[in-house]
């Protein structure tokens, strides 16, 4: 299909890329975050520990981590449209893997493809979303990452009905979404490709980058609390993923698949809560609302471990409506500081919250097997409270630039914000 017939075929081109990098994001986040679901099967079928099981967590984060930074930072000066599909392929690649791995050296390097495919995905979808919707970047941002977390809603589901039936074999059923992601990446890579060339560089990137605004040390204070904040949301997050069915089963005596509905309601409510985040954080402000999504969990997340299964899908849709509504924000927020940066900041956040979540997932398999699950879910509960910290990010006023900052300390520079 040509350019111009393209343009014809969509009355909103722009739009419909924007929902096609959406539901590419869907069908990688699915086939990613399904691994964790199905922990306590690979656990039980080739008898693992929580340590080994957290190793294959921490190599499926730790491979999407890497290099996503490395990607972004190498896209913004020289996009490469056909990383796009490129990025399924290595999913589909270790979906495969995981379908016939009989030791857990083979689970590992499955996982890195996985891994791979992911830190592959996130920076380039995550400008193409940028370009797609130049002017309302909170928006499309959240509806990509609404994607990603309606596949991470979904992977419970999957994991309970797919392949717990069938085991590992069920894995080669994902071969079907990962070719369809290759399809629908490959038709965006081109749209992709027009938007890339010289001169329509230089248009997109002449009314957004503005080097300079602001000091070195009020960017590496700024990033500090955002990062700070990352911690805390993902590696809470991984611990309910990867490890909750384990204290649900163990706790309430329930099979998997019961296990899995909690996990379900998290995820699903944490797709609706990043849809009306973007909307919120333009009404409230974006340092209110990325606050309020992580402090605002903390409520709930101390009440999870001594509440009964039927209240704990209430709490979990709780914890996923407040938790997940701040990350697009977070990005956001980020990108405006560094605006002709937006691979760079989309690579370092999706890479840092794949790390994080790898590392703590290693930590938390140590603790799992020393002190057992419960003591391991009872500590993770406090993780949001480091929202606190969030209270001392700049007001919106400074990041939007109407109270230009060049120098001074970050917490002077705060202060007057």
């Amino acid at each position: 299909m040509s350019e111009q017939s393209l343009s014809k075929a969509a009355p909103n081109p722009a739009l419909a890329v924007l929902l096609g990098v959406s539901a590419a994001h869907l069908l990688n986040d699915a086939m990613q975050s399904v691994v964790p679901s199905v922990f306590p099967l690979f656990q039980q079928q080739m008898q693992l520990s929580y340590v080994e099981i957290g190793w294959v967590a921490f190599t499926l984060n730790i491979t999407a981590s890497i290099l996503q930074p490395a990607i972004g930072y190498y896209t913004d000066r020289r996009p490469v449209p056909l990383l796009l599909p490129l990025g399924m392929l290595f999913t589909l690649l270790g979906m495969v893997g995981l379908a016939f791995s009989p030791s857990l050296g083979w689970l590992l390097l499955s996982a890195a493809w996985i891994g791979i495919g992911s830190s592959v995905l996130h920076p380039e979808s995550s400008r193409v979303a940028h370009l797609a919707m130049n002017k309302r970047k909170g928006l499309a941002q959240s509806v990509f990452q609404v994607g990603g977390n309606a596949g991470q809603a979904f992977a419970p589901l999957m994991a309970a009905f797919i392949i717990s039936p069938q085991g590992q074999l069920g894995f080669l059923w994902f071969i079907v979404l990962a070719g369809i992601g290759i399809v629908l990446q490959f038709g965006i890579s081109r749209w992709y490709r027009v938007q890339t060339r010289p001169a329509a560089r230089a248009a997109n990137n002449k009314a957004s980058v503005r080097e300079g605004r602001f000091s070195r040390g009020f960017i590496a204070y700024v990033l500090g609390i955002l990062i700070l904040m990352l911690f805390s949301k993902f590696v809470y997050l991984a611990s309910m993923t990867g490890y909750y069915s384990f204290y649900f089963m163990d706790k309430y005596h329930l099979s998997f698949k019961h296990a899995q509905i909690s996990i379900f309601a998290l995820q699903f409510a944490g797709m609706v809560g990043t849809f009306i985040g973007g909307p919120l954080a333009d009404r409230f402000g974006r340092q209110k609302m990325i606050w309020f999504s992580i402090l605002g969990t903390a409520p709930f997340s101390l009440l999870l471990p001594y509440a009964g299964p039927s209240v704990s899908i209430v709490l979990c849709v709780c914890i996923g409506l407040i938790l997940m509504s701040g990350f697009s924000v977070i990005i956001v927020y980020a990108q405006e500081m560094l605006p002709g940066h937006v691979g760079t900041v989309a690579g370092l956040f999706f890479g840092l919250s794949f790390g994080m979540a790898g590392l703590g997932s290693v930590a938390m398999g140590w603790l799992m097997d020393t002190q057992g699950v419960e003591f391991m879910t009872k500590v993770c509960a406090f993780l949001p409270l480091l929202g606190l910290l969030a209270l001392l990010l700049p007001k919106d006023s400074v990041m939007m630039g109407t109270t230009p900052h060049r120098s001074g300390t970050p917490a002077s520079e705060a202060a007057r914000g």
